[in-house]
């Protein structure tokens, strides 16, 4: 799972996302993206989906291929009674599952716009977002926790 702690006073990124916090951006500059919305990006649903989709694409095909029974989603807005997430697993872990593991529904892992553009400066943050939080969720799927995550900058 990759949130954002909302309770800092700086807005700085905890829990998955960031190994080093990540100030939270400020108004954009006048005539600049997000400058008639209060310093976020505008970003259309499909443009959004496209980057997802390309991230999705720069998995080597070896790992595609041992990727089983997952459905990958595009949503505008995380549980609000949650925390602000940027993306999220649902499922079983290849490495849980056992001789058991029949006719279940697919593992979800679904990534949220609107929080990945509150936290994003520009289009090219929103790209590099978008890849941390696919590879990142996919990553819980192979059953790789967040602690080793971190480690390899995926964090």
């Amino acid at each position: 799972m990759i949130r954002r702690n909302s309770k800092t006073d700086s807005g700085a990124l905890s829990g998955c996302l960031a190994t080093t916090p990540r100030q939270r951006p400020g108004a954009c500059p006048a005539g600049g993206p997000g400058a008639q919305n209060g310093g976020v990006l505008e970003m259309s649903r499909e443009e959004f989906e496209e980057l997802v989709a390309e991230a999705l694409d720069r998995i080597p095909p070896e790992l595609t291929a041992l990727m089983d029974n997952i459905a990958i989603f595009v949503e505008d807005e995380p549980d609000p009674a949650g925390p602000e997430l940027l993306g999220l697993y649902e499922g079983i872990p290849l490495t849980e599952r056992g001789d058991w593991y029949a006719g279940v529904l697919p593992d979800r892992i679904t990534i949220y716009r609107n929080p990945t553009l509150r936290i994003s400066e520009t289009y090219e943050h929103v790209v590099e977002e978008v890849e941390i939080t696919v590879v990142h969720e996919i990553a819980h799927h192979f059953g790789i926790d967040d602690e080793r995550l971190h480690e390899l900058g995926y964090g």
